[in-house]
């Protein structure tokens, strides 16, 4: 399994490409980051109880020319720099790893290599969840599914349907029971629920900004990632991502 410094190494890497393949000049070239408000990253939504509307979490978004990149994060920071500023920054802080994948996500949207890098808005979840059921149904039948990463519409969507077990980090989420599903702790009900129950597991991108991304590859069964945050890592990585919504 590929370690977490592993992981970053080889995103770092990516960057670079990035910069050598389009000619860029990574001490010229400026970005603008910045956490973006509720209304701004999710719009009004029919749910009340997403992450970024209560303050846990914000997006950052990183502007690269025109392309936007975002990234979820509990540990948000504004950055003006140049892109060998960061390429230079250190990714064992998170608040440089939130800039760094939304960056990272902004240059390749720019190359052309990817989309799909900015949240969906207002009914843009609800739309999603059914979105994900049907692409579930139709590509696996009836798993058991293993959601990491609370998501209000997914959860209530796919519970209706399928044997779901939710897992989060939040310790205001974990415990508690929504759409009639307790919320596990992340890290303590890992292996029973993602190694041992679930045949088939949907995991947020921001896992990507809070260090457990590596915990959910290579694992021997389906993953399928969700969110913008994982936009870029899953293209490097050859990664299942389904964004439906997602602009």
């Amino acid at each position: 399994m590929m370690t977490e410094k592993e992981l970053y190494a080889r995103l770092r890497q990516e960057l670079r490409r990035l910069i050598e393949r389009q000619g860029l000049d990574a001490r010229a070239v400026s970005l603008k980051s910045r956490g973006l408000s509720p209304a701004e990253a999710i719009g009004v939504t029919a749910r009340k109880d997403y992450p970024i509307l209560n303050g846990r979490e914000v997006m950052v978004e990183a502007r690269f020319g025109d392309a936007l990149g975002q990234a979820f994060t509990s540990a948000p920071a504004d950055l003006e720099a140049t892109l060998a500023e960061v390429l230079a920054l250190d990714l064992d802080d998170a608040r440089n790893r939130a800039l760094f994948v939304a960056t990272l996500n902004a240059v390749m949207r720019a190359a052309g290599e990817i989309d799909h890098t900015r949240h969906c808005r207002d009914a843009g979840p609800e739309r999603c969840a059914e979105r994900y059921a049907a692409h579930v149904r139709e590509k696996f039948g009836s798993p058991r599914i293993a959601l990491v990463g609370y998501q209000p519409a997914l959860l209530a969507r796919l519970s209706r349907e399928f044997p779901v077990r939710a897992l989060d980090l939040n310790p205001e989420i974990v415990g508690s029971v929504r759409s009639g599903i307790l919320v596990e702790h992340g890290e303590t009900a890992y292996a029973d629920v993602v190694l041992d129950w679930a045949e088939l597991t949907l995991c947020t991108g921001s896992a990507l900004c809070n260090g457990s991304f590596v915990n959910f590859m290579d694992i021997g069964k389906p993953v399928i990632f969700f969110g913008t945050s994982g936009a870029a890592a899953a293209r490097t990585l050859g990664l299942d991502r389904f964004c439906p919504m997602s602009d």
